[in-house]
């Protein structure tokens, strides 16, 4: 494990306090769990504009023809 020094303005500080205590966590551990958040947005953002450059549009849409022409069921409607 590994220890950072960190600077926060004042009013971030006091806001992160009030957040770790309302979630009743420490600090270190509300802030570690926020950069895994983030970090795993990133990544997955990342992952898929990667998967999203193997698509072929072409055969997506042969893929979407072979879909029956059907209504949806109730459950499924927007």
């Amino acid at each position: 494990m590994n220890t950072i020094s960190l600077r926060l303005p004042d009013s971030l500080y006091a806001r992160l306090r009030e957040l770790a205590t309302r979630e009743s966590v420490s600090i270190d551990q509300f802030i570690t769990l926020a950069l895994a958040e983030k970090l795993s947005a990133l990544m997955t953002e990342e992952y898929l504009s990667e998967r999203a450059k193997r698509g072929d549009r072409k055969k997506f849409e042969r893929a979407l023809h072979r879909v029956a022409d059907i209504e949806p069921e109730e459950r499924d409607r927007l």
